[in-house]
């Protein structure tokens, strides 16, 4: 099997990602603050930022292609912290964009629908970028460095994303699972709308980018445009968990650090012609409860 590195492997992404690529490659990842055991997987803990230490992981491991998962995902950490996330944001994925352009390497970077100030709907690859957050501006700085390094990457844009996860990085659902059958009330946005689709079927989408050589921006959202406040009444649906709980809010009620953009949903229509194959929601989700989520 041929050798591939997953970077941020304690990641919500990462840990699956890791997990689902061993049926075709043998995985490599690493970590940073939150060690982690994956069965089958060879871990490391590597600082991303550390040029040095990074091109020493790349010697030992030979990778023959790298999916970069690792990052200060949170806008509001970001938002509060520009210059600590800027480091893990950027610096440290110009170092990736580094070592697979000297090797030639297929390399896949996540980057985020927010990229978009969310302002329109079903943005095409083609669309010109337009972040209202830090963490937003990161990824676009990020993404156009990378490219000038290396033309042959993949700059993966991810949407909101949900599935099993591991203890140290749970993904959206976890929280709104536990509170729910917790009697907790939640209220959820009316008026923020993604194209949201699990962990699992995003794995699928980044390898396809991997191996399908793929260059330049490929949007990996998933098929259905859905609003907060509805997905969450179709996860209580499912998991049979109290939907009465779940009130509608808005953006504007909640005060912040970072902006929210009220509609950053993706149109994937370039990477379903490639062959990536996201499930419905109600598949998705039904598909987590079934093991046992």
């Amino acid at each position: 099997m041929q050798k591939l590195l997953v970077t941020g492997a304690s990641g919500f992404l990462g840990w699956n990602l890791c997990q689902y690529a061993q049926t075709s490659w043998k995985v490599y990842g690493t970590y940073y603050s939150h060690k982690v055991e994956i069965p089958e997987v060879t871990l490391a803990k590597v600082d991303l930022r550390n040029f040095n230490a990074l091109q020493e992981l790349f010697q030992e491991v030979q990778p023959h292609a790298v999916i970069h998962t690792a990052a200060a995902s949170k806008p509001d950490f970001c938002q509060i912290h520009p210059k600590e996330s800027y480091s893990i944001n950027v610096t440290a994925s110009l170092n990736i964009a580094r070592l697979c352009g000297e090797r030639n390497i297929p390399c896949a970077f996540t980057s985020t629908d927010l990229v978009f100030d969310g302002q329109g709907r079903l943005y095409k690859e083609t669309d010109p970028v337009s972040p209202v957050t830090i963490y937003g501006e990161q990824k676009v700085e990020a993404e156009q460095k990378m490219l000038e390094i290396y033309p042959a990457i993949a700059l993966c844009r991810m949407p909101l994303m949900f599935g099993l996860a591991p203890s140290v990085s749970p993904s959206m659902i976890q929280g709104t699972i536990g509170n729910l059958r917790k009697g907790i009330e939640l209220n959820l946005f009316t008026d923020e709308f993604r194209t949201p689709t699990s962990a699992t079927s995003a794995a699928q989408g980044l390898l396809l980018a991997i191996e399908k050589k793929v260059g330049g921006i490929l949007h990996l959202g998933g098929r259905e445009r859905i609003s907060r406040y509805d997905f969450g009444l179709l996860l209580a649906d499912i998991f049979q968990l109290s939907k009465e709980l779940i009130k509608p809010g808005k953006q504007a009620d909640i005060d912040l650090p970072a902006p929210r953009s009220p509609d950053t949903s993706l149109d994937s229509n370039k990477a379903f012609a490639l062959g990536y194959q996201p499930l419905t929601l109600k598949d998705e989700l039904t598909q987590l409860k079934i093991n046992n989520l």
